[in-house]
């Protein structure tokens, strides 16, 4: 009842309905098997198979300009929660011979799945212990990585990349704190930028964000504007090959239903089979206004990973 009375006052009072509010995660039952197949483990990365999606990014290039869209990783960098990197030099010895050739290695440790820029595989979200197309956590999990839906299973991605500069239409350099992106938000960009997306086209959101990452780190982690569920379900309606912006979770955050905690990452890793890219460097995009490129991207090939480190880059 106190609902129904909430809803008939902002309807009176004109205050739009929050969509994400009255998102929840589907039963299994509408979403399995995934579009893709029963026991498909590639989700969107199997627009990788059809040839005119690699070709149609490799059109775009024309003047041979890179424009990276990693961080660096380091220990300037945000965490979030507990994730950390640890590089250790490590000078092996000098070779015996005339040429005096000396050594350098590095040991690593950390959780190199989930930081810096990073790429966000299947393994990586559930809707309790049910995964993309149903696969069981208990059944895939193993101590030495997941035997389904590892990140070696992802592939190279390599196609039409678009940005949406949702700031740039919002007539900021930054969006809001907890800013919720909308469908009317990205449709707006794309009608001001004269740009239209295809399945299989990577969808890259400029917010702005990224301008705290390394700068302001406590606020960059703290919250953050992103896309809400009802615009990640239309990006996912838009079958695309995958999806990043320049904050850390690519939705907003904290969302406004406080009853939910990244939804977002179900919609596009669980139910969807979409892969996400967070904590992107879109800045030189933006101020060069490069809506449009070829995308280039692999994730490092880790036997069972929930997700990986990567370095993408525009190319134009």
């Amino acid at each position: 009842m106190k609902s129904l009375v909430i809803i008939i006052t902002a309807l009176l009072l004109g205050i739009p309905l929050a969509a994400s509010a009255q998102w929840r995660p589907p039963a299994e039952s509408t979403r399995c098997p995934s579009k893709w197949g029963a026991g498909d483990e590639r989700g969107s990365g199997n627009h990788m198979k059809n040839p005119e999606t690699i070709l149609r990014g490799a059109r775009l290039i024309k003047t041979g300009e890179v424009i990276e869209l990693g961080h660096v990783l380091g220990p300037g960098m945000p965490f979030f929660g507990t994730r950390t990197m640890n590089l250790i030099t490590k000078r092996t010895h000098m070779n015996a011979g005339a040429n005096k050739r000396g050594s350098n290695e590095e040991i690593m440790m950390g959780e190199f799945g989930q930081i810096g820029t990073q790429f966000d595989g299947f393994a990586h979200q559930t809707h309790g212990d049910s995964m993309y197309n149903c696969f069981k956590q208990d059944d895939i999990s193993t101590r030495s990585g997941f035997n389904k839906l590892g990140i070696e299973k992802a592939g190279t991605f390599f196609a039409r990349g678009v940005m949406l500069d949702v700031a740039a239409y919002k007539g900021v350099a930054m969006l809001g704190d907890t800013y919720e992106i909308t469908v009317a938000d990205l449709e707006g960009a794309m009608a001001r930028q004269r740009i239209n997306i295809q399945a299989g086209d990577i969808i890259l959101i400029h917010t702005g964000w990224g301008q705290l990452y390394g700068k302001d780190n406590a606020r960059y982690v703290k919250s953050c504007p992103g896309v809400g569920t009802a615009a990640a379900e239309w990006l996912a309606k838009l079958d695309p090959l995958l999806v990043g912006s320049d904050n850390w979770p690519v939705e907003v955050s904290p969302n406004p239903d406080k009853e939910l905690s990244l939804p977002v990452h179900q919609i596009f890793l669980v139910v969807h089979g979409v892969h996400i890219l967070e904590n992107m460097k879109l800045d030189e995009l933006a101020s060069k206004k490069v809506y449009e490129f070829a995308f280039t991207m692999q994730p490092l090939k880790m036997y069972g990973a929930s997700g990986s480190t990567v370095a993408p880059a525009a190319i134009r």
